[in-house]
């Protein structure tokens, strides 16, 4: 799973629940097909590696597919039933912010029937919804 390698903070603040629109990243760049968020949402790493895997298993390594999104944001969890105080709790897992507008990932030597049947997948594997877009 995707984490970074070190961080400037060992821990972060709370996320903001309404990501502005994404002004960087809101284009296809590398492939020919796209999957873009309509929302705002923070995207784990475990829920990025799963669209991975589900968009490989559909194309059979066929073609490529980049992935525009990167979690680097710690999130901390106390665990349960824990009294208060005692300071932050350990991190949790790591996450990407996104906005309405952001391409998440993106496909290149396949059809276009098949990069939106792997991407329609991709997308039920993510907490915000996406639309598929084709480079003109």
């Amino acid at each position: 799973m995707l984490q970074p390698k070190k961080l400037k903070y060992r821990r972060s603040f709370k996320i903001r629940k309404d990501e502005p629109m994404s002004l960087k990243g809101n284009k296809v760049s590398f492939g020919s097909y796209g999957l873009r968020s309509d929302e705002s949402g923070a995207i784990s790493s475990r829920q990025i590696e799963s669209a991975r895997r589900a968009i490989t298993h559909y194309i059979k390594r066929g073609g490529r597919v980049w992935i525009r999104i990167f979690p680097a944001l710690p999130i901390t969890k106390k665990p349960p039933e824990t009294r208060m105080g005692g300071g932050k709790g350990e991190i949790h897992e790591y996450v990407a912010r996104v906005g309405p507008g952001r391409m998440l990932f993106e496909m290149g030597g396949v059809t276009e029937e098949i990069a939106r049947a792997a991407l329609r997948l991709a997308s039920h594997k993510l907490p915000v919804k996406s639309t598929f877009i084709v480079k003109r």
